[in-house]
């Protein structure tokens, strides 16, 4: 009889132990799943924040590169209007001899499912020509879609919103 005991609490141990690494694993899985999930949303933020950055971020004298930048955060239809579209933004900056500079930059997710996302970002600038050397303030805010590539995430579709 003491065998049978001995038995009885050798499998109920078992039964708990085992049920315990499941749970484990479970929570492990759990925790992973919901750190890369936080990690996508602040990637796709950062990544709508810079491209915010890099459209206001112009200078005439460097317009090549910048117009460079801008199209590099950009995927699908976005990326080929500003690359056909990219001849009309040279000639205005070296018409108009702008330059603008960010000060104050925000980004907040909408909303992200898997590789798409939503982000509002709003920019404090100031924009300075010849005819306007001290600058204008500008405020700008862009609703940005973000797709996801590979390990980042590109600026799909953009407005401007008031």
């Amino acid at each position: 009889m003491r065998r049978a005991g001995s038995l009885a609490v050798a499998i109920t141990s078992g039964v708990v132990v085992a049920a315990l690494a499941v749970a484990v694993v479970w929570l492990g899985i759990g925790v992973l799943h919901k750190q890369d999930g936080t990690d996508q949303r602040a990637k796709a933020m950062q990544s709508a924040r810079q491209m915010g950055v890099n459209l206001m971020t112009l200078d005439h004298s460097r317009a090549q590169k910048d117009l460079d930048r801008i199209v590099k955060g950009a995927t699908g239809n976005l990326k080929n209007k500003l690359s056909s579209q990219s001849k009309t933004f040279m000639d205005q900056l070296a018409k108009t001899q702008a330059k603008s500079t960010v000060s104050d930059v925000e980004a907040a997710v909408v909303s992200i499912d898997g590789d798409s996302a939503e982000v509002m970002v709003s920019l404090n600038g100031t924009v300075t020509n010849p005819k306007v050397t001290n600058g204008t303030p500008r405020a700008y805010r862009f609703l940005m879609d973000l797709s996801k590539t590979g390990d980042g995430w590109l600026v799909s579709e953009m407005e401007m919103v008031p």
